[in-house]
């Protein structure tokens, strides 16, 4: 090809950059040497209230499709259509009021390390529930039963799976604390820790955080229990002394919880402090002198060469593909669980049991009756009982211990960039129909 004909093919792509070779990729890459495009800057006009904050969840079949076609997360073609995180996030985003709705805290969603750190938070939850109404009915049992050794044992395991499942989340909140790995930008005194420290702006941002957090975990339980939900998320996070949900509905679980009870439920790494020293309850387990293997605090993130089965299991709860989440016998409320077998707003859809040899137009009244009945029936267990208890694998008494510390980084899972976008432009159309 002359040079002319290489010019005249080529030059108006020249113009706003070059090719380049990529050794990584072996094919040429375009380079644009346009600067990148000023992203507009959404000022909300409101601060975000740290009070009650109320979903919508009762959203017209109108709001449904239009959430349906515009929001919701698209399936690929030839991938499993199972219940995401990422469609647990969106539903919860789309039923948020919009005073509480940011960009920072969209962006803050779609990260990585958010992810996991939803992914513990719901196997925490799921599993404290469980173990609170089993030592629920495990006292109302002591009052006809006497106790014996074996039940220090099973407590004492049921405690240690509660401490560990609080480590991670514990880990990931950590890092959110503090501003690393690719939550940075989010830091209270900015991505250098140079700026002066916005408290108002970061205490109203965390409020909103953990109140999205909330919500999402509820909807990814069965819209089950969001009181208790509620209570425990903002007594890990906040102590008891700080609990605003416990000040507002007065409750008192705590204090009616027997001593068993407190030591299941709670754990051993309390510490009564004064109120400026007090740690939240998930940094007490940080910090906690017990017997913690150190891999726990890198599940998910560092690639270690040898792990035990119960590690395995909690590095897939938290960071694994959610499709492969029944496969391995996770449960995870319903997340990896088949989309078909939900609605659009997340709930059981009634299963009937209809017999193939006959058809629906030949069943009698007396029959279609009956599946009525077998439907309401079905439909009021699958509103229980979602999915089944967690079973986490016995702990190892024997550690390992490597001759060096791991310092490769395990395969992080990227979340969605197209509905992070989608959410984004959502938002910006909300404030300009706010500013008319």
């Amino acid at each position: 090809m002359a040079d002319d004909d290489e010019e005249s093919l080529f030059g108006g792509l020249y113009e706003d950059g070059h090719w380049e070779w990529d050794e990584t990729a072996k094919e040429l890459i375009f380079v644009s040497d346009i600067p990148p495009e000023q992203v507009e800057e959404l000022q909300i006009p409101t601060k975000a209230p740290t009070g009650t904050v109320e979903f919508r969840d009762d959203l017209d079949i109108i709001e449904q499709i239009r959430f349906r076609r515009r929001y919701q997360r698209k399936t690929k073609p030839g991938q499993p259509d199972v219940i995401t995180v990422q469609g647990v996030k969106d539903l919860a985003l789309y039923t948020a009021p919009f005073t509480i709705l940011s960009p920072m805290l969209i962006s803050m969603l779609h990260l990585p390390t958010t992810e996991r750190f939803i992914r513990a938070l719901v196997l925490y939850v799921q599993y404290y529930l469980q173990i609170s109404d089993e030592m629920a009915n495990r006292i109302i049992a002591c009052e006809t039963k006497i106790r014996t050794p074996q039940c220090e044992i099973l407590e004492r395991d049921f405690r240690e799976n509660l401490s560990d499942l609080r480590i991670l989340v514990a880990k990931e909140y950590s890092t959110v604390l503090v501003g690393g790995c690719d939550t940075k930008k989010f830091h209270h005194m900015g991505p250098n820790k140079k700026r002066r420290s916005l408290s108002d702006k970061d205490a109203r941002f965390i409020e909103t955080f953990i109140r999205m957090c909330v919500q999402i975990v509820w909807l990814a339980l069965g819209r089950q229990q969001f009181n208790q939900i509620e209570l425990e998320v903002n007594r890990i996070f906040k102590t008891e002394i700080f609990n605003s949900v416990e000040h507002r509905l007065h409750t008192d679980y705590v204090t009616k919880m027997t001593k068993v009870e407190k030591g299941v439920l709670l754990g051993e790494c309390l510490r009564h402090d004064k109120k400026l020293n007090t740690r939240s309850p998930l940094m007490n387990e940080v910090f906690c002198h017990r017997d913690i293997d150190y891999r726990m605090l890198g599940l998910g993130a560092i690639k270690y060469n040898q792990m035990t089965h119960r590690q395995v299991y909690l590095k897939e709860a938290i960071s694994g593909a959610e499709e492969q989440l029944a496969e391995m016998g996770i449960v995870l409320g319903i997340i990896g669980l088949p989309q078909g077998h939900f609605d659009t707003m997340l709930k059981p859809l009634p299963i009937t049991a209809s017999d193939p040899g006959k058809s629906k137009s030949s069943m009698s009244n007396q029959s279609q009756s009956k599946a009525s009945f077998s439907m309401k029936k079905s439909q009021s267990a699958a509103s229980r009982k979602l999915y089944s208890d967690i079973v986490l694998p016995d702990r190892e008494s024997t550690s390992y211990f490597p001759p060096r510390f791991s310092i490769e980084s395990e395969e992080i899972r990227p979340c969605s960039v197209a509905q992070h976008r989608r959410w984004h432009s959502r938002l910006r159309r909300l404030l300009k129909m706010h500013r008319k």
